[in-house]
């Protein structure tokens, strides 16, 4: 997956873009760590128990330059995007991806495109 201008998850029909004032020591504070290459990730499970091993997860990655990021929500591995939002029963796990979303918003680091 590569880098694009503004970025959403499988099944989502919101898009967000980096905000042209957002900060290195702003992505710290909210939690993204800083890669070898000097990109910019954050991995948060979306369960009910963060400390658990299992269910699926959001991973937000942010270029370098802070121009270009790409997001997908993966099973427990990593490893396999998945679409939380074509069943209902997911219902939590919608809500609690849009706080989240909303909270990096409220912070200056996205907004929605």
């Amino acid at each position: 997956m590569a880098f694009e201008k503004t970025a959403t998850v499988l099944g989502s029909t919101v898009k967000y873009q980096m905000n042209p004032n957002a900060k290195r020591y702003t992505l710290r504070d909210n939690g993204f760590v800083e890669t070898n290459g000097g990109n910019f990730q954050l991995i948060r499970s979306l369960e009910a128990t963060p400390q658990s091993k299992e269910g699926f997860k959001l991973k937000i990655t942010i270029s370098k330059d802070l121009q270009t990021l790409k997001m997908s929500i993966t099973n427990a591995t990593g490893l396999k995007a998945v679409n939380i939002f074509k069943s209902e029963q997911h219902r939590m796990l919608q809500d609690k991806f849009y706080f989240l979303m909303d909270g990096f918003i409220d912070r200056g680091l996205l907004e929605k495109a």
